[in-house]
C-alpha cells in the first residue's frame, strides 16, 4: 500500500460532503481519502493535488476526479483555472507518506542507507545534503530548533560542521554516524526522527507552504464550507490550530472596533481528534496524528 489513510472516517465525516459539491484533496498520496470522498459524491467534483510523481500512479479511474501534480500552495490558481470560484470542502493529510518512509532511495528514513535527498518533488528545490553541507551554523541551528524542536542544537551543529570539513555528508547513515556522539542511547529513534523531520521540513518548505495553503483555504471556501487538516507533529499542528482559532499564525485574536474577536473560521471539533486505540494497533504510524476541522463563517466581500 502506498499510504494507509489516517483518521479516514473522522476526516471525511468532518467535511460534511454534499453530493453535488466541489472538493479538494490537497495531499492525494495513495488516494485513500479521495476514494471515500468520491464514494460520497454524486455529480460533484474532486480536485486532488500531489507534487510526488509516484502518487500519479495511484489515481482512481473516475471522471469526477481531476489530478494536479503540483504542491497545494498553488491550489487557488488551479481551482480558478478549472472554473471554480468557491469550494465546499478541503482536506489535507500533512507530513510524509508510508511510501516515502519505506522506500530507501528517497532518503526520508534513517532506517536505510540512501542519499540525503528528502524532496517530495524529486526535480524541485534543494536536497537535505545541500542543507547539511552548505548552510551556515546559525541557519542549521534555526532549522533544528524550529522544525525539529531541538532545544540546544549548537552541539549537534558543531558535530556536523566538524564532519563536513573532512568529507561532505551525503548519505543517511553518514548523518547518523556524524550525530552518534549527540544521540541519547535511550531515545535514539525519537532523536533521529526529530533531526530527519527538521531537514525534510526545510527541504520542502513545508511550513511556508502550509501557511499559503491555509490562507487560500479561507479565501476559497464558501460560507459553511469545511476545512479538515491532519497533522503529525506539534510544529505544523500549532500553525493549523492558531489559524483556525484566530485567523493568523501568531495565535493572537484579531478584534474589531468594538473589541470583539474576529476569526474567519469556527472550529467544528472543540477538542482535537486523535486516532482510536484500534486504529493505532492497526497502523502504528497514525499514533501522532491530530485532526482539526473548521467551518467558514461568511463569504468574502
Amino acid at each position: 500500500m502506498y499510504h494507509q489513510p489516517v483518521l479516514l472516517e473522522e476526516s471525511i465525516e468532518g467535511l460534511n460532503i454534499h453530493p453535488d459539491g466541489i472538493y479538494v484533496d490537497a495531499t492525494y498520496g495513495g488516494g485513500g481519502h479521495s476514494k471515500m470522498i468520491l464514494d460520497k459524491l454524486g455529480n460533484g467534483r474532486l480536485i486532488a493535488f500531489d507534487q510526488d510523481p509516484e502518487a500519479q500512479e495511484q489515481l482512481w479511474d473516475d471522471g469526477r476526479l481531476v489530478f494536479i501534480r503540483h504542491n497545494f500552495r498553488y491550489m487557488k490558481n488551479f481551482v480558478r483555472y478549472l472554473g471554480y470560484d468557491r469550494l465546499d470542502g478541503i482536506l489535507a493529510d500533512l507530513g510524509v507518506s508510508s511510501h516515502h518512509l519505506d522506500e530507501p532511495e528517497r532518503g526520508f528514513s534513517f532506517r536505510f542507507n540512501a542519499p540525503l535527498d528528502m524532496r517530495m518533488d524529486p526535480k524541485a528545490g534543494i536536497t537535505a545534503a545541500y542543507v547539511l553541507n552548505e548552510y551556515g551554523p546559525a541557519q542549521l541551528q534555526d532549522v533544528f530548533r524550529q522544525y525539529g524542536e531541538v532545544h540546544k542544537p549548537r552541539s549537534l551543529v558543531d558535530a556536523i560542521l566538524q564532519a563536513r570539513e573532512d568529507k561532505r555528508i551525503e548519505s543517511t547513515f553518514q548523518l547518523v554516524e556524524t550525530l552518534k556522539s549527540q544521540t541519547p542511547v535511550k531515545y535514539r529513534n525519537k532523536f533521529l526522527a526529530k533531526i530527519f523531520q527538521a531537514l525534510r521540513i526545510e527541504v520542502n518548505r513545508e511550513i511556508e507552504n502550509l501557511k499559503y495553503f491555509l490562507l487560500q483555504s479561507n479565501e476559497m471556501l464558501k460560507k459553511g464550507g469545511r476545512l479538515a487538516v491532519i497533522s503529525y507533529h506539534s510544529v505544523e499542528d500549532r500553525v493549523v490550530k492558531n489559524y483556525i482559532k484566530t485567523g493568523n499564525f501568531e495565535g493572537e485574536p484579531a478584534k474589531d472596533f468594538y473589541g470583539h474577536e474576529q476569526a474567519p473560521m469556527t472550529p467544528v471539533n472543540r477538542k482535537v481528534i486523535t486516532p482510536s486505540y484500534q486504529e493505532i494497533r492497526a497502523n502504528n504510524r497514525s499514533r501522532s496524528a491530530k485532526l482539526r476541522i473548521a467551518e467558514k463563517q461568511a463569504d468574502d466581500e
